[in-house]
């Protein structure tokens, strides 16, 4: 029996549709706007999420690294929140390569209030970056895939739009927040500029990204996704995978959830853990590990150990995502191996 991989949802494996798909597409070469297939992922794309046009990149850090680019110019500041994945977990491209100075919000388990965003506004002045682009995370990776349905979202937009600032929405797991919500994915979107997701994930599909905004945007950024080195030739292949995504894959997400919430009331009965069980709405469970149970990182080796792969995101954190790989099965067999983990770190 190999290992319950709990690391990200990003170790899902095509379906067998999608490999179908991938070995029977019609290819052209995408720089050149010939192929077909990347075509039609890039039409589906911007007609799911509502926008005018979409381009197809490998990566959703490049995707959000071509919108910085495409809205901003050097020198102009970012506003993001504090734990973003932009600010994170990009390597710093945004400043290195976009040439743009970052400045954050603590948001409130991801969210910005429109009344922050405000208050930290700068006036025009010399002395100061302009402020150009907002960039907001739904769902929020660092605060647990919390989702942020169209009411917050077009708040925090609105206040923006006021501000004279252009909103940039990094919806990785954005189809995560629309079933969790029951909303149409699109009207959580509806306000912002440009949206980034990934196929790659929790739809399970191997490789890409989609952006999407107005034609006037997706033109602009075509020419910055060639510039950083996205720009790919006979793509259809993958982004066949990404069409059987968004056709098949975005109602089962349903499912991850509810192994996240049953992983979650689990976990939160074994001695030592603790779990903020309704915090869990999407497909991710934050795992707060006690002192007598050692760090994160020891707790995790233990667990790997037992046969169950973790990450660890912060001194005492660990983070379980599910995906369509982890059966309920699994998840039973995951809260049976946690708790062989603690009890044996109780014991020594």
């Amino acid at each position: 029996m190999g290992f319950i991989d709990l690391r990200s949802d990003t170790v899902t494996q095509p379906t067998d549709a999608m490999r179908r798909a991938m070995a029977e597409a019609a290819v052209g070469d995408d720089v050149f706007g010939e192929d077909p297939t990347v075509n039609e992922l890039e039409v589906l794309a911007a007609d799911q999420l509502g926008k005018e046009a979409g381009l197809y990149v490998p990566s959703g850090t490049m995707a959000n690294l071509v919108a910085v680019m495409t809205h901003a110019q050097k020198g102009d500041e970012v506003l993001l929140e504090s734990e973003s994945h932009t600010f994170l977990n990009e390597a710093g491209g945004i400043s290195a390569v976009a040439g743009v100075f970052p400045r954050t919000i603590a948001g409130t388990l991801g969210y910005i209030a429109p009344e922050q965003l405000r208050t930290a506004i700068r006036s025009s002045n010399v002395h100061y970056p302009p402020s150009r682009l907002l960039c907001l995370e739904n769902t929020h990776n660092r605060a647990g895939g919390i989702p942020f349905g169209p009411d917050e979202m077009g708040a925090i937009a609105a206040a923006a739009h006021e501000l004279g600032l252009i909103v940039h929405l990094d919806g990785a797991r954005i189809f995560n927040a629309a079933v969790a919500l029951g909303v149409p994915a699109k009207a959580i979107v509806r306000e912002c500029d440009s949206v980034m997701f990934c196929v790659s994930k929790g739809l399970s599909a191997p490789v890409g990204s989609v952006l999407v905004g107005s034609r006037a945007f997706i033109e602009r950024a075509r020419r910055f996704r060639k510039m950083v080195g996205g720009g790919m030739r006979q793509a259809g292949v993958i982004a066949a995978a990404g069409i059987v995504a968004l056709k098949t894959m975005v109602n089962r997400l349903a499912e991850d959830h509810a192994s996240a919430r049953r992983l979650a009331e689990g976990l939160a009965a074994v001695p030592g853990l603790s779990v903020d069980v309704p915090r869990v709405r999407t497909n991710m469970v934050l795992l707060e590990v006690g002192d007598p149970l050692g760090s994160a990182a020891e707790f995790v080796a233990r667990m790997q150990r037992e046969g169950v792969l973790a990450l660890s995101s912060g001194p005492h954190t660990i983070r379980l995502v599910t995906h369509r790989h982890i059966t309920q099965d699994d998840v039973g067999r995951v809260l049976e191996a946690v708790r062989r983990a603690a009890r044996q770190t109780v014991a020594s």
